[in-house]
């Protein structure tokens, strides 16, 4: 979140600079130059304004450092937090920018299959992901297929609801393209590197045309995904 962005959703809630920095905890005059981006937003700060002005998730701070291993109950709670409903009976912790949440998920090796199903719902939740760091750091960390699969799935999904011409649809088929230009040829698993031999042959054999162009083993169907809407 910058300065600009701060300053919108101030106005938008018809709050003035004052009111905003009481519920934020700050002085009128660091909100200020908050706005003026003379000074910069820390990442609690940000979490807190997100809180406070209910603005979307997608314009938390990106350049934190991605988690390489995670515990599968706490990326359940964030989740839950951004408003996914299979984990809506969960306490929802502090929110992240669901850009972030996506490719934590996609980073590790192995992934419970009810946390991989969300991962569909997530894009399509948030068209408004920052596409250009999501492109850029699927790239750096060798997840283009993974991530072009499950862009693909959701819009799929999205499709299957009727929904093929919207802002939404768009955005997915602008990144999903965006992603072909960097797809690996290289076979890989949808977060599942445990599978067996027999396993892999099997999903050689069954799995979707969609992740055989992606090189990825996995029998993931639009029809799979319970929550996507």
């Amino acid at each position: 979140m910058g300065g600009q962005e701060l300053r919108l959703a101030r106005k938008q809630r018809g709050w003035t600079q004052t009111e905003v920095a009481d519920r934020l905890g700050i002085s009128q005059p660091y909100l200020a130059l908050l706005e003026n981006g003379k000074r910069a937003l820390t990442p609690e700060l940000a979490r807190e304004a997100v809180k406070v002005l209910k603005v979307r998730p997608t314009v938390l701070p990106l350049h934190e450092k991605l988690p390489l291993k995670f515990d599968p109950q706490h990326l359940a709670q964030q989740l839950a937090s951004l408003g996914y409903p299979g984990f809506a009976y969960l306490p929802a912790t502090q929110k992240r920018n669901p850009a972030a949440v996506l490719l934590t998920a996609l980073s590790q090796d192995d992934l419970e299959c009810r946390l991989t199903e969300a991962l569909p719902w997530l894009l399509l939740s948030y068209p408004d992901m920052n596409r250009e760091w999501l492109v850029e750091q699927a790239r750096v960390r060798n997840l283009s297929n993974r991530l072009g699969f499950v862009v693909t799935l959701a819009k799929e999904a999205s499709a299957r609801m009727g929904d093929n011409t919207s802002v939404r649809y768009q955005a997915l088929e602008q990144l999903e393209a965006q992603l072909r230009e960097s797809r690996l040829d290289k076979e890989d698993t949808l977060c599942q590197s445990s599978l067996s031999q027999r396993e892999r042959e099997w999903l050689r054999e069954t799995r979707p045309a969609e992740a055989e162009y992606w090189h990825l083993l996995t029998d993931w169907r639009p029809e799979h995904l319970q929550y996507a809407r």
